[in-house]
């Protein structure tokens, strides 16, 4: 059986949101993500990271800076024995000033090439995966890649454009909210292995 997966937005989904950063020192995680995250993994959800990040294409900051992006993720997880397993991102813009990245593409969310490209890569059921961001576009991606959705309404999310794959299938305030709801949804083994990990967590 193919892996299931938790595809979780970076900037105001797992990180708090500062404006075209790739600087390290300033990436922190959200409130509440550190618990969700550490849900999710022992029910045997991998965890894989997609953005958007256009700064590239705009000129703010060059590709390969995401590289030193992808280390610190990793090791703001590894700091809570979390493996990351996956970060994938797109670098276009059509509206771009970098000319081989002002493209139309088909990774830049709310089109769903990241994660067909992840599912792909790391032998992930999307169908058994969720997707959680904090904007409409991030939901749009998920359900155009099969996956459950879950929208963060956390105040990122200011234009709410209608669409027939913009309605999430839960909302939640944070990553906490988020975990209970895939839990929630979780076959039983999966949730026995939770309470096993949490005993033994306590002894």
């Amino acid at each position: 059986m193919k892996a299931r997966a938790v595809f979780l937005d970076k900037d105001g989904t797992l990180l708090e949101d500062v404006p075209y950063n790739v600087r390290p020192e300033q990436m922190r995680l959200m409130p509440g993500a550190a618990a969700g995250l550490l849900a999710v993994h022992a029910a045997s959800y991998r965890l894989v990271v997609v953005t958007n990040q256009s700064g590239v294409a705009h000129g703010y900051f060059a590709e390969e800076q995401l590289g030193g992006v992808e280390r610190r993720l990793s090791e703001l997880l590894a700091e809570l024995g979390l493996p990351l397993t996956g970060f994938y991102y797109c670098p276009h813009h059509p509206e771009g000033r970098v000319a081989r990245y002002a493209v139309c593409c088909g990774c830049r969310k709310p089109e769903s090439g990241l994660l067909r490209r992840a599912a792909q890569d790391l032998g992930i059921d999307l169908a058994r995966s969720w997707f959680v961001g904090d904007i409409l576009n991030d939901v749009e991606a998920g359900r155009r890649a099969g996956c459950r959705t879950i929208l963060l309404d956390n105040g990122h999310e200011t234009e709410w454009l209608p669409g027939p794959w913009r309605t999430p299938h839960y909302v939640a305030a944070d990553l906490t909210e988020a975990a209970h709801i895939i839990l929630s949804h979780t076959p039983p083994s999966a949730v026995e292995a939770i309470n096993s990990h949490a005993a033994e967590g306590a002894a």
